[in-house]
């Protein structure tokens, strides 16, 4: 998912004076690096819903441009919105606005809480003005992966790969936790490699040009992802044990979602996904040409046992 490109200078130029302050606000909203999606217009899917169903209110999520992150989180949209009849509002930042947003109750909810290790620090940080709602995938992994070609099966055997590697590690958003364990690796494995920030898009999109180029490439990688179903990689071992074992995505919700929206909280409790759903479920993302609710949208006729189970009973 990209930000929409600037209009030209002449075209704001041209613009009446309302527009032209939408058009300020907008661009502001792109430099802070935040994105807000205002609730789907799916007439069809808002028909189907009894009078009695519609307007229950807005429920906000926010999310991280990670691609288990952005599937989940548009896979609730879709259900909250079509099956459940509530309004939804998506905010993209990045992790360290994410947990501030839940945490002072701006925002519901976040889907993609990577517990115990990556998302520790910001857990204990606010610990006493968010609820953990539960897993919704368990068998997470982080580290580093390279492409299964590279001869390198350790975190140690980088430190002979400096110009292989044009001397860096292909990171994400420098605020995410796998960045921060990142540099704990490199120190204490004494890499001679530099970390790179960039984000999970422009990682993704490195990757897939070095193994089109069949040249050695190390990114920060995480399981569930679709590009371990797209390409061929590996993890590399870590000896040291400093990114841990598995991990579980959690859902981290506001203080009082479960007084003043029980059933929204509910069905988050209810949301869980295997690893053969969230890769099929991030496939479809992937794969798709369309916005991320269209893939969402037929991804859950496929799935209907499973997403009954989720929605709460009346």
């Amino acid at each position: 998912m990209t930000d929409k490109e600037h209009p030209p200078v002449n075209a704001i130029q041209r613009s009446t004076p309302a527009l032209l302050l939408a058009t300020l606000v907008g661009l502001f909203l792109g430099a802070t690096g935040c994105k807000k999606e205002q609730p789907a217009q799916d007439t069809q899917a808002q028909s189907s819903l009894a009078p009695s169903e519609q307007g229950k209110g807005v429920v906000k999520l926010v999310y991280v441009n990670w691609a288990e992150g952005v599937a989940m989180t548009h896979l609730a949209r879709a259900i909250l919105e079509d099956r459940m009849g509530y309004q939804v509002e998506m905010t993209m930042a990045d992790v360290a606005p994410v947990f501030t947003a839940v945490a002072s109750g701006d925002s519901d909810a976040f889907l993609d809480g990577w517990l115990p290790v990556t998302h520790k620090d910001y857990m204990e940080r606010y610990k006493e003005k968010v609820v953990d709602l539960g897993p919704n995938y368990e068998g997470a992994r982080i580290g580093l992966v390279v492409p299964s070609f590279v001869e390198a099966s350790s975190i140690e055997d980088l430190n002979g790969m400096k110009e292989q590697l044009d001397g860096q590690i292909v990171g994400i958003d420098s605020g995410a936790g796998i960045m921060s364990t990142t540099e704990k690796v490199v120190s204490e494995y004494g890499l001679a490699l530099k970390l790179m920030p960039s984000s999970g898009p422009a990682m993704t999109a490195t990757l897939k040009d070095a193994i089109g180029k069949k040249r050695p490439v190390v990114v920060t990688g995480w399981k569930p992802h679709w590009k371990f179903a797209r390409w061929e990689l590996k993890f590399l071992d870590d000896p040291k044990g400093i990114y841990g074992g598995a991990e579980t995505i959690h859902t981290i919700a506001r203080k009082g979602l479960e007084q003043d929206k029980p059933e929204v909280a509910k069905f988050l409790r209810n949301f869980k996904l295997d690893d053969q759903q969230l890769g099929s479920l991030m496939g479809a993302v992937a794969e798709s040409q369309d916005e991320p609710a269209k893939a969402v949208r037929e991804w859950v006729k496929q799935h209907q046992a499973l997403v009954d189970g989720w929605i709460p009973k009346a």
